[in-house]
């Protein structure tokens, strides 16, 4: 199925990425929506009505969950990640200054959230005071199997999904200080959360960014605290890596179980995990902007936990997968691929490979079944796909209701009031959820490219050609870029429902060494039996058939300190030196004295690179959310400056904060619309919904009911998956300004817009291209996208309510 017959066959997740990409609304309470092309001034229709949902970004509160992985090999992507600490944390709650006039000045920097910005400057969005963050780690054991058991001496084998705060990996409980125990921090400069507003009290979260004072009375702060969870996560977790299942666990899966045994050698999940339920309750608000950041360097492994998945992460007494049929080889979606221990497929012929010497379903080898890699291309080698599709993990994201493991019905609980006893009763909707992922893909692959096509993350071009730096968004890898290549997307990923492979060598999963050239930079794979060293994986190497198995690397990037792997250091990739029927080549491991780096030789037992495998899946994930969805390299350009902006994760932080800040601050209209020339109105109607308790009143300063002819409308709005999970019972139009109050909105800079007659309340559309309103108002805007419909005061979208928009033309 095509992903253009996916969006028509699912109308309201297609509509829910469209709305998130098209328009501002201004003022700190702003709504965006889709609309693509120019509309002409004219009555709303009352018929035929199409009513697209707005994002509203009148938000107040963020909830900010990192994932990270924590299998061998992390440490040293933990210790970078907690480098961009400071960078992640100011870039949310102590956004910078922009001029007001003249966006091409450099920004200025405040010390505090609470301090005013310079003269003729302004903050790029408001900063957010409220914030959760907790910390999940990949690891949730052997899905049933033998693998990963928890014992004393490992208590990081599975974490269950449940949030970290331990000091250590060995730590068999959360030992360092969250908000009120819970597990999680808290930013509160000013002091709201536990005691008196603006009162600081014991109970309250972290005042500090970085360093403590006497902003709040604890003695941490929230960038030391959160670097010390991170660090904290450690790399003792089970190699079968569940980074996607372990967020769905912590954030949706309605019956989390607490343990799964095997019962007749299927998987039976039993009890009830009561400490993610309400580690999820008092974590995730109903109103906040949810941002999911994922750091691994391996693909994904979410074991399916039913059947008999759990055979894929089997170990015990040298257990082998069985054969796939003869047809996986060829086409893994071939009607008749399956594994031998499958029966025959209706319609197939027996195949005769899948039977061994003792008649019985034929296995696969140790050199061909390796226990360490058995979490890729599983259709092709074994049959069978053992994991959860991806569309799992894109729904859970995206909709409403959902389906779980017995095929019930249930609300998602990210689009859920999990705590109706507070006063918090607004419910998100998805253009406030998004994913970003920290992943293996060469970072060449994805930056910004200069004007001759070389990847730059200091002078890389945006699509409007302004020399930004960083990494692509969502729109930027889209586009193709090349007849003979396609898009980045193509690149990175290639097409997994089709198993059509990247289009970068360095993208394919391989145990054997794989050739072909980079179609970005020209760099071309080096086999393990010639000289060379190129600048992204350095080299193929050999990977020995009586090995526990591995893959070739996407991309290698320079320890900040090389260490020796003499002894059992599980984090160490040169633990085995060469021997006189083994070689180690491997591109992570210093050569010996006298060799150069690409000579094909023999290599040391000092690590002095660090490695990231192909994150497909997770790419896969990024790809399907499009604009919710955010991508970097968890190979970082370079780790000897940390002042420049290219240093380790900054960039990958960079386009997180980036895309963030757009949801809120609102977005900039990419088109037209086609104001009446008399009145500058445009022919659009705006609807707010919300739960208002019982208590709807429409009769109020920029609002009104619904009239008649608009009926059709509100009609759709409740027709929305989210009107009855979120108990909309108010439904509003926002009043489009006209006169001297909309001659005011258009042109009046200020937060408090006037009249003589006092305050200016509803909206009004700004586009000074065409000579309507004040270039100032959209001066934050790119320079083709100088547009918005503004709110003012009153008319600003209501906290927590939802914003829909209906226009004549579309």
């Amino acid at each position: 199925m095509t992903r253009i017959e996916r969006e028509r066959r699912r109308p309201w997740r297609g509509a829910a990425r469209l709305a998130t990409a098209s328009l501002l609304i201004g003022g700190t309470g702003s709504v965006f929506g889709c609309l693509d092309r120019p509309i002409a001034p004219n009555e709303p229709r009352t018929t035929a009505t199409i009513v697209e949902r707005l994002t509203q970004s009148s938000v107040d509160k963020i909830d900010l969950v990192l994932a990270i992985d924590n299998s061998g090999s992390m440490a040293d992507k933990q210790d970078i990640l907690a480098f961009a600490i400071p960078d992640l944390v100011s870039g949310l709650v102590n956004p910078v200054c922009v001029h007001i006039e003249d966006p091409t000045q450099p920004v200025a920097e405040v010390d505090s959230p609470n301090d005013e910005c310079p003269a003729n400057y302004k903050r790029e969005f408001e900063p957010i005071k409220d914030i959760h963050i907790g910390i999940i780690s990949s690891s949730l054991g052997g899905h049933g199997a033998s693998s990963c058991p928890v014992s004393a001496t490992n208590v990081s084998n599975n974490d269950y999904g449940r949030l970290l705060a331990r000091e250590t990996e060995n730590s068999p409980n959360n030992d360092l200080p969250t908000y009120l125990g819970l597990g999680f921090l808290a930013w509160d400069p000013d002091q709201k959360l536990a005691g008196m507003p603006e009162v600081p009290d014991q109970n309250d979260g972290e005042a500090d960014i970085d360093g403590d004072s006497a902003a709040d009375l604890n003695d941490t702060s929230l960038v030391e605290q959160l670097t010390a969870m991170v660090k904290g996560t450690g790399q003792a977790g089970c190699g079968f890596e569940a980074q996607l299942e372990s967020v769905y666990r912590f954030l949706v899966d309605p019956e989390p179980y607490q343990e799964i045994v095997i019962e007749e050698n299927v998987a039976v999940r039993k009890g009830r995990d009561e400490t993610v339920l309400q580690q999820r309750r008092d974590f995730l608000r109903p109103s906040s902007l949810l941002a999911i950041i994922m750091l691994t360097d391996e693909n994904d492994c979410s074991i399916r936990e039913e059947g008999r998945n759990f055979l894929v992460a089997e170990t015990r007494n040298n257990f082998r997968l069985w054969r796939p049929r003869s047809e996986c080889a060829v086409d893994p979606n071939h009607p008749c691929c399956s594994s031998c221990n499958q029966t025959t497929p209706k319609g197939c012929d027996e195949d005769p490979t899948c039977k061994g010497l003792d008649q019985k379903p034929a296995k696969l080898t140790a050199a061909e079944d390796p226990v360490n890699s058995r979490c890729w291309d599983q259709k092709r080698r074994f049959g069978f796909d053992f994991l959860y599709p991806i569309d799992r993990y894109t729904e859970a994201f995206t909709q409403v209701q959902l389906t779980d493991h017995l095929g019930h019905s249930f609300q998602n609980p990210i689009f859920s009031d999990l705590n109706p006893a507070d006063l918090d009763t607004n419910i998100r909707d998805p253009g406030l959820v998004f994913f970003a992922g920290i992943v293996g893909v060469p970072w060449q692959d994805i930056a910004r490219q200069t004007a001759e096509g070389v990847p730059d993350l200091l002078r890389g071009l945006d699509k409007d050609g302004n020399p930004v730096g960083g990494f692509k968004n969502a729109d930027e890898l889209g586009v193709k870029i090349n007849d003979g290549v396609g898009s980045t997307w193509d690149v990175i990923l290639g097409d997994p429902a089709n198993y059509v492979p990247p289009a970068d060598p360095f993208m394919r999963e391989s145990m054997a060494p794989r050739s072909g050239t980079n179609p970005i930079t020209g760099d071309p794979i080096i086999p393990p039996t010639e000289s060379g060293f190129n600048d992204i994986n350095g080299r193929e190497y050999t990977i020995s058939a009586a090995s526990t198995g591995d893959l070739q690397y996407a991309c290698i990037f320079d320890l900040r300190e090389e260490h020796s792997c003499e002894g059992t250091d599980q984090s160490c990739d040169c633990r085995v030196p060469a021997t006189a029927t083994e070689i180690n080549d491997n591109p992570l491991c210093k050569p010996e004295a006298g060799n150069e780096p690409g000579d094909p030789v023999n290599r040391t037992t000092t690590q002095y690179k660090a490695k990231a495998y192909p994150g497909l899946r997770e790419l896969q994930l990024i790809r399907e959310l499009g604009p919710q969805g955010i991508v970097g390299s968890v190979c970082p350009r370079q780790l000897n400056n940390p002042n420049e902006r290219d240093y380790g994760y900054r960039p990958a932080i960079g386009s997180i904060i980036d895309r963030l800040k757009l949801a809120l601050r609102g977005q900039c209209l990419p088109r037209t619309l086609t104001p009446d020339p008399e009145t500058k109105q445009v022919s659009c109607l705006i609807l707010e919904a919300r739960n208002s308790q019982g208590q709807c009143d429409c009769n109020t300063e920029a609002r009104g009911d619904v009239t008649e002819k608009n009926l059709a409308a509100k009609k759709k709005v409740l027709e929305d998956p989210l009107a009855e999970p979120a108990g909309w019972d108010c439904v509003c139009e926002i009043q489009q300004l006209q006169g001297d109050e909309a001659e005011a909105c258009r042109n009046d800079a200020g937060d408090n817009v006037q009249t003589a007659a006092g305050p200016v309340h509803g909206w009004c559309y700004i586009d000074p291209s065409i000579r309507v309103g004040n270039a100032e108002i959209v001066a934050s805007c790119p320079p083709t996208e100088q547009r918005i419909i503004r709110f003012t005061n009153k008319g600003e979208a209501q906290q927590g309510a939802t914003m829909f928009i209906t226009c004549s033309g579309e």
